[in-house]
């Protein structure tokens, strides 16, 4: 009986047992910061295209639609091509022309655990055309 009590008063276990409940925890915090990081990049990345695509079709002579997407889709804005879809669409307003691009990122999200739906990124500028 005595040996039962003294089992039931020794603490030196506790720590381990308390990290074995916190660990998941602190796992899932630290996969979602890695998680938001990527989306973060991505969203920068398509800025960076956007605004790029929007800087060369204003030069002259006018480029096509074409080299503009291009030069959007470059590697070199650390978007992967898979999973980017870049768009134009022409118009005018009140008597001058426009062009609209459009990028859409479609981001995977990957918690280790379970996976949840894919996010999708957009950013579009308007780029005026004299």
């Amino acid at each position: 009986m005595t040996m039962i009590r003294n089992l039931l008063r020794d603490r030196s276990g506790s720590p381990a047992v308390e990290f074995a409940f916190a660990a998941p925890v602190l796992m899932m915090f630290l996969i979602g910061i890695t998680q938001l990081g990527v989306l973060f990049s991505a969203t920068a990345g398509m800025i960076n295209g956007v605004n790029e695509g929007a800087r060369y079709a204003t030069i002259y002579p006018t480029p096509t639609d074409d080299q503009i997407l291009n030069r959007i889709s470059q590697r070199r804005f650390m978007v992967q091509s898979a999973r980017q879809t870049a768009s134009l669409a022409h118009g005018t307003s009140n008597g001058v022309q426009y062009i609209d691009i459009t990028m859409n990122y479609t981001a995977p999200l990957n918690f280790v655990f379970f996976q949840t739906p894919a996010v999708t990124l957009r950013q579009t500028r308007r780029v005026y055309l004299s």
